[in-house]
């Protein structure tokens, strides 16, 4: 349309555009949709990354994560045959209605779910005591001992020779966490007067939103963000505006909600009522939970993050027409299987969006960046093999005292830990410190503080945890961490630790 304009001239064209693109804002807006790109897909892999099923160098790696995934599949189906329940089906035009009436009441719904169980729990994910042990029995099957020394010594639960970090290194990729470096969670305290700190970090932070650059957030909230403008950061950084036709997709995804029925609806609504319903700080959000998550379970551009995730979407065939490739479709339609704990990636957030649609789709961007990385098996530094062997591997190198006498009375740390590092510690902080934990997540696009955090939870009660002589003992000690300050505790792990 502007070049029929007889005000529009070819030769000086490119610069028109340019300057269009300022004034504008949409220059701003193409770089903060790049710098968000490279965050999932890190130079350089960029822009053509390969599918990390098809890079990952494990093959072994890749059969547990499929022998795993049949297990979630065959549970799924079991409950489906016991309970004679479809996987999906048309509600009637009244259930339809009755649903669109209490859409933001679903929280007074009180469903009969006893019948129904969580596919699988973070300690199935661990231990499963009925037919896989599916991470403590990872083996790399050409490895030999004496080919890296360096690993021999390794007596966690385990047992895979992957490279993982040491303080040195963490220190480093943590630099902005240092003793010398203002932080939120820190210097924000009752005993510092904000002048010396607060203020200056607000007026920064004011100025990012400003200048509306996602690079420039991520770097700022590495010391963690104000209250006020959490929102606002996390949304710059994961690219999230909210724009009309976000707001009408979002409506998509609840009319497929009214529509259809899924049997994984049953296992969200029993999650919840598990879950955050039973959570001092989360059970006001239950309404929010449902919409987000029954939404998220219809979102087929969620199969999207498969192309760079070590997992592969579940298959159901259509009825009567088993094993025919042709008939076959992805369930539920995003991919994703909830399990015991999943509504908790969604709850700390609804304390910063009270919009559903933007709330869902700062979940979504959270889940296909982070969270899944959690409950998949890969080598990824951020997956859940490595965030285990790196809190065992610190714990054994730096408190080793510890570390052998959990282990000798059967109280292996990763144990307990486990569960913490599955949930991105939601439900065991306080809320608070869960989001100046998830601050630091967004701000160094990466979970390996995940494992950190937990190293320093166990050099925290130190003390206590030499006198137990039980894994439940041990557990006692470490029941609640809902007092705890994580960036004292990360500090002092990193930072005041002899290396």
């Amino acid at each position: 349309v502007s070049l029929h304009k007889p005000e529009i001239k070819l030769e000086s064209l490119k610069e028109d555009i340019k300057d269009f693109l300022k004034t504008s804002g949409w220059e701003k807006k193409l770089q903060n949709a790049v710098y968000s790109e490279l965050n999932v897909f890190p130079l350089p892999c960029h822009p053509a990354a390969p599918p990390e099923h098809i890079k990952e160098p494990l093959a072994y790696m890749r059969k547990a994560q499929g022998s795993w995934e049949k297990r979630i599949l065959k549970s799924l189906n079991s409950m489906c045959t016991e309970l004679s329940i479809p996987l999906a089906q048309k509600r009637p035009v009244s259930e339809q209605k009755e649903l669109l009436n209490k859409w933001n009441e679903m929280g007074t719904d009180e469903p009969d779910l006893s019948l129904f169980r969580p596919v699988y729990a973070p300690k199935d994910f661990l231990e499963v005591t009925t037919i896989f042990k599916v991470l403590m029995n990872l083996r790399n099957p050409n490895y030999e001992n004496g080919e890296q020394p360096s690993f021999r010594s390794h007596l966690g639960l385990i047992q895979v020779p992957l490279k993982v970090k040491d303080i040195s290194e963490l220190k480093e990729d943590f630099s902005e966490l240092g003793l010398n470096i203002g932080q939120l969670g820190i210097d924000d305290s009752a005993q510092v007067p904000p002048e010396f700190f607060e203020n200056e970090h607000v007026r920064v932070g004011q100025k990012v939103l400003a200048e509306e650059d996602s690079a420039a957030a991520q770097q700022y909230v590495r010391r963690g963000c104000p209250t006020a403008l959490r929102a606002d950061l996390w949304a710059l950084i994961l690219n999230i505006s909210n724009q009309p036709e976000d707001i009408l997709y979002y409506e998509q995804l609840k009319s497929n909600v009214i529509q259809h029925n899924l049997l994984v609806d049953s296992l969200i609504y029993k999650d919840v009522k598990l879950t955050a319903s039973n959570d001092d700080y989360y059970f006001v959000f239950e309404d929010y939970l449902y919409q987000v998550l029954l939404c998220f379970s219809r979102d087929t551009s969620v199969l999207e993050h498969f192309t760079y995730s070590s997992a592969t979407p579940p298959k159901s065939y259509i009825q009567g027409k088993l094993g025919m490739e042709e008939y076959a479709v992805f369930y539920p339609p995003n991919g994703v299987i909830p399990f015991h704990g999943f509504s908790m990636y969604v709850a700390p957030l609804c304390f910063l969006y009270h919009e559903p649609s933007k709330l869902y789709q700062i979940f979504r961007e959270m889940y296909v960046r982070f969270f899944f990385r959690l409950h998949s098996i890969s080598s990824h530094p951020s997956g859940i093999v490595s965030l285990c062997l790196l809190f065992e591997t610190l714990l054994q190198t730096h408190l080793p005292q510890l570390f052998y006498h959990l282990r000798e009375i059967g109280a292996q740390p990763l144990r307990i830990s486990f569960k913490w590092m599955v949930r991105a510690f939601s439900g065991y902080l306080a809320t608070d410190q869960l989001l100046l934990l998830w601050d630091r997540i967004l701000g160094y696009n990466s979970l390996e503080i995940l494992a950190v955090l937990a190293a320093a939870v166990f050099a925290f009660r130190a003390v206590n945890l030499m006198e137990v002589t039980s894994l439940a003992a041990a557990e006692a000690v470490l029941a609640d961490l809902s007092t705890l300050k994580v960036m004292p505790l990360l500090q002092i792990f990193l930072f005041a630790t002899v290396t």
